[in-house]
């Protein structure tokens, strides 16, 4: 390994989910320097792969109340720190015909005993509050969900430890640990777009990688195993509830529907699946009969409802029994100290729990990281807002040509960060996807400031392509803003686009029929026949048009790191 290719740091976190990067903040915030590594993007994973329920903590309350717990308090945490990435819509427990009304009962007992807080509803009364819910239902239980973005909440703890100091590594892929005797002291690194591999060299190494924390395990022939829980979703076409509308059952597939923005997704299922099947997920037809036909009971408005897309998602769950389904299996953090459960000093894993308790998993990794460091800076992130969910601040709609849309809907994803990219030029306005309002202006604020190296990357920071198009006509003007904002050719753009849509067509797969048959046979003509997508020539992988668009600040720590010494260490692959 050549000198000139490895990084110093106190603390390298391993996975860029909302664990990882609630880690990243926190560790910044207390004046830890770290590095955030993330094979893909982050929340590309688990953390991006879920229904995005603000969990008031119900759900687990009848199987799990320390989870349940757990959630209410986080639940009430988030909606004062993260305000910019929850909307507090409260939420529906509904009992239906075919169900055991007497659950009821047990549910909210369970509900009292935990803290979280009911109102028992009559019919009626859920009604006037969910018009779309089933009205055949026979009791109802209100509850204090929501809904969370997880891309916007993993963007702004991002956002927040660079601002104080941390560093981000995205689509970088750790190959092994770097080991001397019985300590871990760092990290080999691939960087995918670049194919440059590096070393980083760092006191402590965490392990936030979620259901893949297994393979980071074994780099140190550790006996961690996971049990991977696949979880399918669909997301319909606009947003058919206002309410999340629960069933209150024993756990069980298709019993949650969530509005989300501008959607409604419908989930979610839950399957075992081999570990070595992580990286292929795949959605059936049996799941998408399962969820479309439960889903209905839950609103019947669904049965007449267009499906956009399906994705699926693999808990991180810890096995410690032989559930078939992992629906019993605790969805409790866990926390492992190699040095004190295995003898091996510099290595720290932090796993299972859920979105909903990323920030409590965060402090308790940092907490256990900072002590071991020396480091007596106490959290801070239950307090302190994200970027974006700043009080009193942002700009005011104090101009006729901000346009109200524009503005509310730029607002309601950035907070007051919108101030950072709009303004009242029309270059800034110029709206690129119409479905989520995203102008030209957060397109260039989320190139330059949030990591975005590719369509794929900015779907998740603004929502481009999420709504009822699916960017069918906002993709195209996306990617040539690539050439003008990130400074890469046409063909290189024309890439980008390519792939997107590649990445697109995989949530498409699994409902191709109907309506979403005729869109994807529009979207072809368009795109094949039109533009001539499918002549775009690929480049590897390794040579990706995306490092072009953001390898600045990747070049200046991989390629003049400070000197250090680490000629004689054992790699561990």
């Amino acid at each position: 390994m050549p000198n000139s290719q490895y990084i110093e740091t106190d603390v390298v976190i391993i996975g860029g989910g909302a664990t990882g990067t609630g880690i990243m903040r926190d560790c910044a915030l207390r004046g830890i320097s770290c590095i955030l590594l993330e094979r893909d993007d982050i929340a590309a994973g688990t953390s991006g792969r879920n229904h995005g329920l603000l969990h008031s903590g119900a759900r687990y309350a009848v199987t799990d109340t320390e989870s349940a717990r757990e959630c209410i308090q986080e639940n009430t945490i988030l909606k004062s720190v993260a305000r910019h990435c929850v909307e507090d819509t409260s939420g529906l427990f509904i009992t239906l015909p075919e169900d055991d009304l007497a659950y009821q009962d047990t549910f909210i007992a369970s509900c009292d005993k935990a803290g979280i807080p009911t109102r028992k509803l009559t019919p009626r009364e859920a009604l006037a509050f969910e018009p779309n819910a089933n009205p055949a239902m026979i009791g109802a239980v209100q509850v204090p969900d929501g809904i969370i973005d997880p891309f916007r909440l993993c963007a702004a703890n991002v956002l927040d430890g660079k601002e104080h100091g941390g560093k981000v590594f995205n689509h970088t892929r750790v190959t092994g640990l770097i080991r001397q005797g019985a300590t871990v002291q760092g990290v080999q690194c691939l960087h995918t777009l670049t194919g440059e591999r590096f070393a980083i060299m760092a006191k402590q190494v965490i392990n936030a990688a979620g259901i893949w924390g297994q393979t980071i395990c074994e780099y140190a022939d550790l006996n961690i195993k996971m049990f991977p829980a696949k979880g399918s979703l669909l997301i319909v076409d606009y947003r058919i509830n206002n309410r999340v509308i629960n069933r209150c059952r024993k756990p069980a597939d298709a019993d949650i529907l969530v509005p989300g923005d501008t959607i409604s997704l419908i989930g979610t299922t839950s399957e075992h699946i081999e570990y070595d099947q992580i990286d292929k997920l795949a959605v059936t037809p049996q799941e998408v009969d399962v969820l479309m036909r439960e889903g209905a009971k839950l609103a019947p408005i669904m049965a007449n409802t267009r499906v956009l897309r399906a994705y699926a998602g693999v808990r991180p769950l810890v096995s410690v029994d032989d559930d078939g389904s992992g629906r019993n299996i605790s969805r409790g953090i866990v926390l492992l100290d190699h040095q004190a459960r295995d003898g091996l000093e510099g290595l720290i894993t932090i796993t299972g729990g859920k979105l909903m308790t990323y920030r409590l998993m965060a402090e308790q990794a940092t907490d256990l990281v900072a002590e071991k460091l020396g480091n007596r800076n106490r959290c801070q992130t239950a307090t302190r807002p994200l970027p974006g969910s700043e009080p009193s601040k942002g700009i005011r709609k104090a101009s006729a040509s901000l346009v109200k849309p524009v503005y509310q809907s730029a607002y309601y994803r950035h907070g007051e960060r919108v101030s950072h990219f709009l303004n009242e030029s029309d270059d800034s306005q110029a709206v690129i996807c119409e479905c989520e309002m995203v102008t030209k202006g957060e397109v260039n604020y989320a190139i330059q400031s949030l990591d975005v190296k590719n369509l794929t990357d900015l779907r998740r920071r603004t929502r481009l392509g999420m709504g009822p198009c699916q960017g069918e006509l906002c993709s195209y003007r996306a990617a040539s803003l690539f050439s003008e904002l990130a400074g890469i050719d046409g063909q290189a753009s024309a890439g980008l686009l390519v792939d997107f849509l590649e990445e697109r067509w995989k949530g498409v797969k699994p409902i191709f029929w109907g309506d979403a048959l005729r869109e994807a046979e529009f979207s072809y003509w368009i795109y094949q026949g039109l533009f001539g997508a499918g002549e775009v020539p690929m480049p590897p992988k390794a040579e990706s048009t995306g490092a072009a668009a953001g390898a600045a600040m990747y070049d200046a720590e991989v390629k003049s790191p400070a000197p250090t010494s680490a000629a004689d260490q054992e790699v561990s692959q």
